[in-house]
């Protein structure tokens, strides 16, 4: 069982920026893949970006490659998502999401991941 906690989101202007953290108990969290998602209201929940077990790979959704970065640090159980030059259209929900199964490809899929965390809010102002 892992436990997943966001921090980190708020309110900002568009063009600035924010870094999500999530902190995963356990001890078997450099084993996950981990992953961001995020909800807007009326929307179904979109992927954001993945990150391998050992923070090689990296996989972003097309509508935030060159603006956000994921990164992990396996010593402090804890994966990051740094937004720049956020857009209103980046006000969601965002969730942090641990799967600890070997996905081919890119793990994009909410069904991928098994935890989830309960979600940061993040807002976008224009």
């Amino acid at each position: 069982q892992v436990q997943l906690v966001e921090s980190g989101g708020g309110l900002v202007q568009a063009g600035g920026s924010l870094r999500l953290s999530c902190l995963a108990s356990g001890r078997t969290f450099s084993s996950y893949v981990m992953g961001w998602f995020r909800q807007a209201p009326g929307k179904e929940r979109e992927f954001v970006a993945a990150i391998s077990w050992r923070g090689r790979s990296t996989f972003y959704a097309d509508s935030v490659k060159g603006r956000f970065t994921i990164s992990r640090d396996n010593a402090k159980n804890t994966v990051y998502l740094q937004m720049y030059n956020l857009k209103p259209e980046d006000t969601a929900v965002y969730y942090c999401a641990a799967s600890p199964k070997v996905v081919p490809g890119t793990p994009s899929r909410p069904g991928d991941y098994d935890y989830w965390g309960q979600g940061s809010q993040v807002t976008v102002s224009s």
